[in-house]
């Protein structure tokens, strides 16, 4: 190993000076001229940290007795150390030995030997094994933090306190140490951050195809970022500092609750991390007696502020007041301190930490805790890597086939290209290539048609809706009822039929009516075709934001101006005509409460008919897989025996895809009440409930 580092300082020390050799050959009057070999990227690798033999990094232990970089610090401050941990050097790989010699730095060995050719694979701090990886695994090794969720945890459990805001014993601060970009990356799938209970969190981020690495966004040798190629989609890029400015339309969310959603999103983080610090200093006041300061640039970086100045001053002493509330705040706030880049590596991991942090201390602050009525803590709902559509799969490894059209940033693409759907990398979100055919112009697919499940295919004429509609059309149709129930009779318990779900927001289908055929309709029965709204609200993305999927409730009232209308709730109100179709004898309430009238309705007629005519009780939960289930006692609550029902009759089938049907588009009433009221009262009416006093559009 010592003559490795010797080789390589000789190399790079005869490359420095420039030397020439000249040897005479033989007795030729004229002598040869050797010229040292040249060093690839040498220049660029000697203007980097990397190279800085004068940094801190690497001079910290100089001085020590006796002098030498310890084994838990080796591996990322020495290039022996690193050699080490590698294998490289002939022991055991995975761990440092021992000691490595001072006076080194990451040299050209360090990164490029036989045992980094084929790493493929980082083991974090948490234990957690990141796999599939290419050359930015080696600088996954030392950009990965030295603490985790798994650490903070286990330091909370040894401390056994009664309560988490007690003081626990022997409890102290854990630092994750230096820019740990890795960590931020990879989110909830490295979990360097605390996690809270019962929350979820943004997996990797990807940013787009050739820059979602450490080396796609660094240079791997000057470690500078690649500036003028974010310039390419981010416009008006010419510095690092302009970066800080960035904002895309999958972030059209106010996180810090400032108001301000032009921002770029590092200012974003900033605000949320000053409410957070100032959250952790009111808690260690109001909860706590002793007062806490923070020193970003001074090891343990907590003091106790002893003055009250709320500044870390010579003398104040390392804070020892730690309870468990207050470790988990303030370990995510030095998450977010230490990555400096984190706005660009992992921006939402790191929001959502802070953001579950503040609320955490707000719990026990109360009155004096910090306001975040108007701070957001995801995105919309195609660019939340944290909510269920996308971390569905964690466990699986990949999005199968049969969800990847809609669930993952790249199987919407490949259908729309090759007509068909394959499995697919587990995502964080849609991504901008997932609806878009170059990220400069932002062009969208041409899509002729979109095919329903029920096999029809329809044109809207508007390239967004074509678009929207691949996903929003849900998974099944009346004609996939139609074909499972075939010729059994209707009230006859069949173990052939089960319940098939719509799926959720299939608002293409209702808007579309009996063109698309999303709803199971009844034979004899007409029903209503595209609901026209209006010439200029006829398209998705004239009544929905493009990206914030929000609906501009602004131009609703435009029209809609016998109601107030401020917000979507207000929407419900709204009806243009004044038919009673529930008959509940209200002509004037909004449209929204005679479909939901409908729905109660059909719910009653339906456990009134599972009872008597199936035989056994049914029950509904919006949130459970698979929906519908046996309520043996016939009492209405979900018991923790009741499985999926499965007393099917193809005339209950019928009515439970209606209702579920409508109840997963709560647009509904917007998209196409025609429809959906139609088929509303013609399940009750097959139920066997009294529509007598109902209108049927």
């Amino acid at each position: 190993m010592r003559k490795i580092t010797i080789l390589v300082g000789l190399i790079v020390a005869l490359a420095l000076v420039g030397m020439s050799v000249q040897i005479a050959v033989g007795q030729q009057e004229t002598p040869e001229t050797m010229t040292a070999p040249e060093i690839p990227f040498l220049e660029e690798w000697m203007s980097s940290g990397h190279a800085d033999a004068t940094a801190e990094a690497f001079i910290h232990w100089d001085a020590d007795d006796p002098s030498e970089v310890p084994a838990s610090c080796a591996k990322c401050h020495s290039e022996p150390g690193y050699l080490d941990f590698l294998g490289a050097d002939g022991t055991e790989a995975g761990i440092v030995d021992s000691p490595a010699i001072t006076g080194t730095v990451v040299s050209c060995v360090a990164c490029h030997n036989d045992a980094t050719l084929t790493k493929d694979s980082v083991v974090m701090p948490s234990g957690v094994e990141l796999t599939g990886l290419g050359g930015e695994a080696r600088c996954m090794e030392c950009h990965q933090g030295r603490q985790s969720m798994t650490s903070v945890t286990a330091a909370l459990e040894k401390a056994a306190a009664e309560s988490d805001d007690s003081i626990g014993t022997g409890l102290g601060f854990l630092n994750i140490h230096y820019y740990a970009a890795a960590a931020t990356k990879y989110g909830t799938e490295a979990k360097g951050g605390f996690q809270y209970d019962g929350l979820t969190y943004d997996g990797n981020f990807a940013h787009v195809e050739g820059y979602d690495t450490c080396i796609g966004c660094h240079n791997s040798h000057t470690l500078e970022v690649k500036v003028e190629e974010c310039a390419t989609c981010h416009e008006g890029v010419a510095t690092v500092d302009d970066l800080k400015d960035v904002r895309m339309a999958g972030s059209l969310r106010d996180y810090d609750g400032d108001g301000d959603m032009e921002e770029g999103i590092y200012y974003e983080m900033s605000g949320l991390s000053d409410q957070l610090y100032g959250a952790i200093q009111a808690y260690s006041t109001s909860v706590l007696t002793t007062p806490v300061v923070y020193n970003p640039a001074s090891h343990p970086y907590y003091f106790a502020d002893t003055n009250g100045n709320g500044e870390a001053d010579a003398d104040d002493d390392r804070y020892t007041t730690w309870t468990p509330r207050l470790l988990k705040a303030a370990y995510n706030y030095q998450v977010y301190k230490k990555d400096p880049g984190a706005y660009a590596h992992g921006g939402k991991y790191d929001i959502q930490l802070m953001y579950d942090s503040i609320a955490d201390l707000n719990l026990a602050l109360g009155e004096a805790g910090v306001d975040m009525s108007a701070a957001s803590r995801i995105d919309a709902g195609h660019f939340a890597g944290s909510e269920e559509a996308f971390r569905h799969w964690d466990e699986d490894g990949a999005v199968p086939g049969s969800c990847a059209k809609c669930h993952s940033a790249g199987g919407l693409p490949l259908f729309l290209k090759e007509g068909v759907s394959i499995s697919q990398p587990v995502a964080n979100g849609f991504q901008c290539a997932t609806c878009h055919t170059d990220q400069v112009e932002y062009a969208l697919p041409e899509i002729v048609s979109v095919t329903f499940p029920s096999g029809a295919k329809i044109d809207s004429g508007d390239a967004n809706t074509n678009l929207c509609m691949n996903c929003h059309m849900g998974r099944e149709s009346g004609v996939s009822v139609a074909r499972l129930i075939g010729d059994a009779e209707d009230d006859v318990v069949s173990d052939k039929l089960r319940f098939l779900n719509v799926h959720y927001f299939a608002a293409g289908a209702t808007r579309f009516g009996t063109e698309a055929k999303g709803g199971y309709e009844y034979d004899g029965k007409r029903y209503a075709a595209f609901f026209d709204h209006s010439n200029d609200m006829n398209n998705c993305t004239d009544c929905h934001g493009a990206h914030s999927l929000e609906v501009q409730v602004e131009a609703c009232a435009e029209c809609h101006d016998d109601i107030e209308i401020e917000t979507v709730e207000d929407l419900h109100n709204i009806r243009y005509n004044f038919a009673d179709y529930d008959g509940n004898g209200d002509e004037e309430e909004g449209v929204y409460y005679e479909i939901e009238s409908l729905q109660t309705v059909l719910y009653d007629a339906m456990r009134t008919y599972a009872a008597e005519t199936a035989g056994t009780g049914i029950q509904y939960d919006s949130h459970a897989y698979p929906y519908f289930f046996m309520d043996v006692n016939n009492d209405g609550v979900k018991d923790a025996d009741d499985g999926g029902y499965n007393t099917w009759t193809p005339r209950l089938l019928r009515a439970a895809y209606n209702y579920q049907y409508v109840s997963k588009d709560p647009g509904a009433f917007a998209h196409n009440a025609p429809y959906v009221i139609q088929l509303l009262v013609d399940s009750i009416e097959d139920m066997g409930g009294d529509v007598s006093g109902m209108e049927r559009p």
